[in-house]
């Protein structure tokens, strides 16, 4: 049994200019390369979706962003509750709008959501979490994940995720040895929406 209980309601929902405000991520891992990577460094990541309750193909864990957290934190507590895992935040990917059937209300009339999505680092898969008895887990190479994505914007998102990693692993490629700081700051510097 679990003891964290998912939020559930909107009256602490966050709304702006007609759109229903959404928080989420895209977990990952880096998988050890003993075999099946062929040098691609897209098949040493993996990361992780969850079914629909709605239909078929897979989402990452995302929803809404109440009034009394931040967005980050928002983010981090969709993975928990729909995911079952816990990491830390590496990298804000951008804002995706969509078009949700189910979430249309007196604030958000057409059901415009626009979600703030970010790379987490999982660092920890949990036994039980709030919603597993309704959502399953499952850990994809990039190129599986972007088959199995239910909506094209998340595929966008993915799309972002992937340059990330890309530009990532051409910075470290880069880098000469004798000039680089015997120390480098391990800390991500970049602007980051709250």
């Amino acid at each position: 049994m679990c003891d964290l209980v998912a939020r559930t309601g909107r009256h602490q929902q966050r709304y702006k200019d007609g759109y229903r405000l959404v928080a989420g991520c895209i977990p990952f891992r880096y998988k050890s390369c003993e075999e099946d990577c062929d040098d691609d460094p897209m098949r040493t990541i993996e990361v992780l979706m969850i079914n629909s309750q709605s239909g078929p193909g897979l989402l990452f864990p995302k929803g809404g962003w109440e009034n009394d957290e931040t967005v980050k934190e928002a983010a981090v507590r969709e993975a928990v509750e729909e995911a079952g895992v816990r990491g830390d935040l590496k990298k804000f990917l951008g804002f995706y709008c969509f078009k949700s059937k189910s979430h249309q209300d007196e604030f958000s009339p057409e059901g415009w959501c626009k979600a703030a999505m970010y790379a987490l680092l999982v660092n920890e898969e949990l036994l039980s979490w709030p919603e597993q008895s309704t959502r399953e887990r499952k850990w994809l190479h990039v190129p599986e994940a972007v088959e199995q994505c239910r909506h094209k914007w998340m595929e966008d998102v993915l799309d972002a995720f992937s340059k990330w990693l890309a530009n990532k692993a051409l910075a470290i490629e880069e880098e000469d040895p004798i000039s680089a700081p015997a120390s480098p700051h391990l800390g991500d510097s970049m602007s980051i929406p709250d």
